[in-house]
């Protein structure tokens, strides 16, 4: 399922080199390394599909990704690549698997907003992607997080294996946080890491409480959207600070439990 990409031209000469190892750089490999190892555990990840980048602090045209070829819970944070858009790997050993280059290079190129974008096939939100009408249908308290912040992505077109259809994503996202790709999977665009690590747990957990629901064969009962719209401002309130607080909590357990993330 997973292709290789092969950049079209070498990688340019650069005289200026930018400085690719400072703090703010080994924090964010950490911090991604991290989110690979817990999407794992959570049964986030498919094989050696599925991808996550977050654009290298201080290099707005830089991003770091996973390499083709790597389940998330292998992943360590030297393992991260570091890619221009054009796909040339300026820092780290392979490549990029060629759906993740395509997908979030366009992303990052033409939503300046999305820092970090995480995609995956998770089950429970695949499978309302999979079905009639909207995804979330905002009937329990969870999914309010996500209230007025997804988009639909209705255009499948099979694998993203050329700019094009990257592009064409990127154009469906519109001021969504949360887009949910028709047949396919999701994609979770947020300023830091932390948020999107935050976002993607949280929309797994609200898409499985509503496909346990619904399985019920009982009718499930929204939310009032005037409730709705209230809950979700108040959930939102401090949601940056709570995003960080619990990625912390992941890196204590994961420097507990498994500290090779960070190598």
């Amino acid at each position: 399922m997973a292709h290789s990409l092969h950049a079209s031209s070498p990688a340019p000469v650069r005289s200026n080199r930018p400085d690719l190892a400072t703090d703010a750089i080994r924090t964010a490999r950490e911090d991604l390394a991290a989110c690979f190892r817990m999407a794992a555990r959570n049964g986030f990840e498919e094989g050696i599909c599925n991808h996550f980048s977050a654009v290298v602090p201080g290099h707005d045209d830089l991003f770091l990704v996973n390499p083709y070829g790597y389940a998330f819970r292998e992943l360590t944070a030297s393992k991260l690549l570091i890619c221009d858009f054009h796909g040339h790997v300026l820092d780290g050993d392979g490549e990029p698997e060629a759906t993740a280059f395509y997908i979030h290079a366009e992303m990052h190129k033409r939503l300046p907003r999305a820092k970090v974008a995480f995609h995956t096939h998770m089950p429970y939100a695949t499978a309302l992607s999979m079905t009639e009408g909207d995804p979330l249908i905002w009937a329990g308290q969870t999914a309010l997080k996500f209230y007025g912040r997804t988009a639909v992505d209705r255009d499948y077109n099979g694998l993203a294996l050329d700019n094009s259809e990257g592009a064409r994503i990127a154009s469906a996202v519109g001021d969504a946080d949360i887009v949910f790709m028709k047949h396919h999977g999701v994609m979770v665009l947020a300023p830091t890491i932390a948020e999107a690590w935050d976002d993607l747990y949280y929309l797994e957990r609200a898409a499985e409480v509503q496909v346990l629901a619904m399985s019920t064969g009982r009718k499930v009962l929204p939310v009032d959207p005037v409730i709705a719209a209230a809950t979700y401002k108040q959930m939102r309130e401090g949601d940056s600070e709570s995003a960080r607080l619990h990625l912390a909590a992941i890196r204590r357990q994961l420097d507990a439990e498994e500290p090779q993330y960070r190598h």
